[in-house]
């Protein structure tokens, strides 16, 4: 088993592509699972059965798992046994007869439009590390860039003449997203006047540095938009994501295409996008239940 699980996760990082967060993600579900069957009493991998799949997702069902994480753990369980069946290591695929409760979607919260104009309108420090602050904000809104690809940005990846700048997503996959003038500006000051006070020998290419110097964490990131947003009246308290879901709900009320707001996302399917326009759905019924007499 423990070999089976080397294996898989080299598929997961070579052939798949996919990052060292979801590789981790996979392999805990996976684990999880075959420490179940152990307690099942098969000590190897060809025990593993429909029976084991259904009884590992009922105890986590009966310790109290979300409909959404129960539907995680059988998708990676259907990836883990569809890759043994084709390396040989189990006669039969038992994971394509697993079914899964489909997740409940709940509408991600978001930005109001004024909210967001007084979040980056706040961050207005002239210190270095204000400055780099207000670019990571303006970069996130204006963008809808995830907080891991914002920070894995090159100085090379900003082309400010077309202001645009090459994403590196899921899947190592390239994308070019545009961003405006108020975006680009921050991003003048940052370079002008931020970034040379705190770069050094061990900053590199990195566009967004922290206060050592080195290539900006993602959870310096997380906290300055919790702490920003703290001090935006009415806002709710959003990660680094949300400021990426105000971007695409703002974008779809604008009048933005969904493919156009899918291609500028990153996201593989169109379903994935379609959540959005519900939340601008809601918008206008709650506008409507406000305003209108009859409501």
């Amino acid at each position: 088993m423990a070999d089976a699980v080397t294996q898989f996760e080299r598929y997961l990082e070579l052939e798949r592509g996919l990052s060292a967060h979801s590789v981790r993600a996979y392999l805990v579900d996976v684990v999880g699972l075959l420490d179940h069957a152990n307690r099942l009493g098969h000590r190897e991998l060809r025990g593993l059965d429909l029976s084991v799949l259904r009884s590992w997702l009922a105890r986590l069902r009966s310790t109290g798992a979300a409909r959404s994480t129960l539907a995680r753990r059988a998708a990676s369980a259907r990836t883990f046994t569809a890759f043994a069946h084709r390396r040989g290591l189990l006669e039969r695929d038992p994971g394509v007869l697993l079914a899964s409760p489909k997740p409940q979607r709940e509408l991600p919260a978001v930005l109001a439009a004024g909210q967001a104009r007084t979040l980056l309108k706040s961050a207005d420090d002239p210190t270095p590390a204000g400055l780099r602050d207000r670019l990571v904000l303006e970069l996130l809104y204006a963008t809808g860039i995830r907080v891991g690809e914002l920070v894995r940005l090159d100085v090379d990846d900003v082309d400010r003449e077309r202001r645009l700048v090459r994403v590196i997503g899921k899947g190592d996959k390239e994308r070019s997203v545009p961003f405006g003038a108020p975006a680009d500006r921050a991003l003048r000051a940052w370079l002008d006047r931020g970034r040379p006070v705190l770069a050094n020998a061990s900053s590199g290419p990195a566009l967004l540095l922290g206060n050592a110097g080195r290539r900006l964490d993602p959870r310096a990131a997380r906290r300055l938009v919790h702490a920003q947003l703290s001090q935006v009246e009415g806002a709710p308290d959003l990660a680094p994501h949300g400021l990426r879901h105000s971007a695409a709900t703002h974008l779809l009320e604008g009048g933005a295409d969904l493919r156009i707001v899918q291609e500028l996302l990153g996201h593989a399917s169109l379903a994935t996008t379609q959540i959005y326009t519900h939340v601008s759905v809601e918008r206008l019924r709650a506008a409507y239940r406000q305003a209108h007499p009859r409501a």
